[in-house]
């Protein structure tokens, strides 16, 4: 694939400083580029990296300009990382082969299931009776729609991924394989020694938008459903407990658990393996740094971390030992405050 720099500064709204007419063939990074490809830069931090390069285009700041033109052709954006995003997303639609429409011969399609006639099933998939699929939905090989799921124009269900009975996911989505949305929530009520299993009767309602990870799994509510609002992401093998509720636009990355009943808010970001405990309430704009436990609500918006400082092993346990004596400690400093 050819792309003029021409074309792409005007796709991009940013300044083209170089010849239009440059043409480049790949996207790479700035470190490994050769001529005929483009790249960006967003941090400060690998300026070192852009005057060594020798990709044929840079996208970049415009405080990074001078330097960027010094070496060779630019693209001048206010944001270029958002610019390099969507530069991603063009190029893929060209390069990418898109699924045409219609049933696998493999395929099976319940009776009461409807399909789009602009839809694509993929081999050995399964459509359970009911299942409602909308305009240009993508059903991967062995993927598993079940009864009466909904899956809104233009959503993709990759291979082995599988969106159980009563589910509903909005337009535009993205299901990574095996991912499993609407397993049974984790509901069991002791009885004299064993656990009395708490049927789960919710489903799970995922908006617009949404981008669901590699053996990401969404257990359906209890009672009412689990939701996810429009436009969340949430990264690989993420756990979400039955009737959390996730605000629009919030994004988790991988292994963050969330159990039963939590609700979080809008534009909320938790990182790495956070744990966030259930029945908890999280206002708009909280965010949650790597590793993490919250075990409270949180009423403020704002960074939240809660890490202990690793260090060599054996500094590590001298510092543990240390902090399980605080509050021996603090008795014993109140004692002498009061003797004083």
């Amino acid at each position: 694939m050819h792309a003029r720099i021409g074309d792409l500064a005007a796709l991009l709204g940013g300044e083209l400083a170089g010849p239009a007419e440059l043409a480049v063939t790949r996207i790479a990074p700035l470190e490994s580029a050769g001529p005929d490809a483009i790249c960006f830069l967003a941090n400060p931090r690998y300026l070192s990296q852009l005057t060594s390069s020798l990709a044929g285009c840079v996208i970049v700041a415009p405080p990074m300009r001078d330097l960027a033109v010094a070496r060779g052709a630019a693209i001048v954006c206010a944001d270029p990382y958002l610019a390099f995003a969507r530069l991603t997303q063009w190029w893929a639609l060209r390069i990418r082969r898109p699924a045409a429409p219609g049933i696998h011969a493999s395929a099976i399609v319940e009776p009461g299931a409807v399909v789009h006639p602009g839809a694509s099933v993929g081999a050995m998939a399964y459509i359970g009776a009911g299942a409602q699929l909308g305009a240009g939905v993508v059903i991967g090989v062995q993927a598993h729609v079940g009864e009466y799921a909904f899956i809104g124009n233009d959503t993709q269900i990759k291979p082995r991924a599988v969106l159980a009975e009563g589910s509903r996911i909005g337009e535009r989505g993205l299901v990574h394989s095996g991912a499993v949305i609407g397993a049974d929530g984790f509901g069991f009520a002791p009885a004299s020694g064993h656990w009395e299993k708490i049927e789960q009767l919710g489903t799970v309602r995922i908006g617009n938008d949404v981008e669901i990870g590699a053996n990401t799994c969404i257990d359906r509510g209890a009672l009412d459903d689990t939701v996810i609002e429009d436009g969340v992401k949430l990264d690989n093998q993420i756990q979400i407990g039955h009737n959390v509720r996730i605000g629009a636009h919030s994004a988790f990355a991988g292994c963050v658990g969330v159990a039963g009943s939590t609700k979080f808010g809008r534009h909320c970001t938790a990182g790495g393996a956070a744990m966030i405990l259930g029945h908890l309430e999280l206002v708009d704009h909280v965010h949650i740094s790597a590793a993490t436990i919250i075990t409270r609500s949180i009423h403020k918006p704002g960074q939240y971390t809660g890490l202990f400082p690793f260090d060599d092993n054996a500094s590590w346990e001298k510092n543990a030992a240390t902090l399980k004596q605080l509050h021996t400690l603090r008795e014993r400093l109140r004692a002498l405050e009061k003797k004083s």
